[in-house]
């Protein structure tokens, strides 16, 4: 290898996140296909070499993951160590203590940024071009850390962070650009660029369904100025690809999570972020992910999503809404042959036979009426005289049997 290519490498990270190894779809068992996004990972490493993989948090989808997803992690960290540095910290889905279990243990190339008492010390990957330090924020809960990231204040007494995501990344960013300045001054010349990898909602993002709140006393969100005085953000948390708008100097951006997690990301182009360094201003390249089963939505009548125009979609995992006025005879068996990875199925019937406005349903109701008010809205129509007949007398035999009780 070139030295020109000794500093290239030193100089570029692959950025990733939101995992959530052990998710499920609409109850359909994800993993098989995470492992698949975790192959394609490595052989990106393998072709394109870079200083470190960053992993910014969620890594788990639940605090107590499956078996199988701790032995994927294991297996993917391995693999990915034996090429690169990886840097990984957890999200608000994972547990910090178990995700970080035995961090102390590890071999020098699998670095898990799980506490908030390092969050300060850096991974730092010298090269030719300079160093590269790669700081890494676990998920923040301002309930949890704040007595953690007390500070001096103006009166020299030692202050909490408010209680919000704000104050609390705040006051570990504080600490983070601290260390920076401070390797800076001693660096004799040599360039230093840095990164943060953070977990957080920041100001401009773009969130969607498959997210979980944030919120605590009703302050999610952190501005984007809180991060300056960095070269690159690599966040974590919203599962579109996106940019963020940062402070003069700072490349704010989430990478998105590498499958999609609900019908929410159905136009999520999924990735993962090639990061220079080398340059002045970080560049970005997008390195496609691969698709596992593509999500779609198909609407119309059961006649023509069973016709040609559900042709397109039969092997796509699928919302299906079918609009037929009446709801169709065994709806369910029929659209699930038609399209076997159908996720959810749904009959909605045209708006204008559908009734508007909710009912106030009191005692003084005839429970008949009810139900009868229950078919239309399912159905679109008024309920028969047979179905009313049977509503009228699946009611009776109720009250016999609690008469009888």
């Amino acid at each position: 290898m070139s030295d020109a290519a000794v500093s290239v490498l030193g100089m570029r990270i692959l950025h990733t996140s939101d995992w959530h190894l052990g998710r499920t779809l609409h109850g359909v068992d994800l993993l098989d296909h995470q492992a698949a996004y975790l192959d394609h990972l490595v052989e990106v490493v393998r072709a394109e070499p870079v200083a470190a993989v960053v992993v910014a948090g969620d890594v788990y989808d639940r605090a107590i993951p499956p078996v199988e997803a701790v032995s994927l992690l294991s297996d993917t960290l391995a693999r990915l160590s034996e090429h690169t540095t990886v840097v990984v910290t957890s999200g608000n889905h994972d547990s910090a203590t178990r995700l970080g279990f035995g961090s102390a243990l590890m071999r020098e190339r699998v670095r898990l940024r799980t506490r908030v008492a390092g969050l300060h010390e850096p991974v730092a990957l010298g090269s030719d071009d300079g160093e590269l330090l790669v700081y890494g924020l676990p998920y923040l809960d301002p309930d949890t850390v704040r007595g953690a990231l007390t500070e001096d204040g103006p009166d020299g007494e030692r202050r909490v962070p408010a209680r919000s995501h704000e104050a609390v990344v705040g006051a570990a960013m504080r600490r983070v650009r601290a260390d920076v300045d401070a390797r800076r001054s001693v660096g004799r010349g040599r360039r230093v660029r840095s990164v943060v990898a953070a977990h957080a909602f920041v100001v401009g993002g773009v969130a969607c369904e498959s997210e979980r709140d944030l919120a605590v006393g009703g302050v999610e969100h952190v501005p984007a100025g809180a991060f300056a005085g960095v070269d690159y953000v690599a966040l974590g948390h919203l599962h579109g690809p996106q940019r963020v708008a940062g402070p003069d100097g700072t490349t704010l951006r989430y990478s998105g999570s590498p499958l999609a997690y609900s019908f929410s990301e159905l136009r999520h182009t999924k990735s993962t972020a090639l990061v220079d360094l080398s340059v002045d201003q970080p560049s970005v390249e997008l390195v496609p992910a691969p698709v596992a089963r593509r999500l779609a939505e198909v609407t119309g009548t059961l006649d023509d999503l069973l016709g040609a125009a559900g042709e397109p979609h039969v092997d796509d995992w699928v919302r299906v809404t079918v609009t037929d006025t009446h709801r169709p005879t065994d709806l369910y068996r029929r659209v699930t042959q038609r399209f076997p990875h159908a996720l959810v199925v749904q009959h909605r019937a045209p708006e204008h036979v559908r009734s508007t406005g909710a009912t106030l349903v009191t005692a003084a109701h005839d429970p008949v009426d009810v139900a009868a008010q229950f078919v239309r809205h399912v159905t679109g129509a008024d309920a028969t005289d047979v179905e009313i007949d049977v509503l009228r007398r699946a009611y009776e035999d109720v009250l016999a049997a609690e008469r009888s009780a």
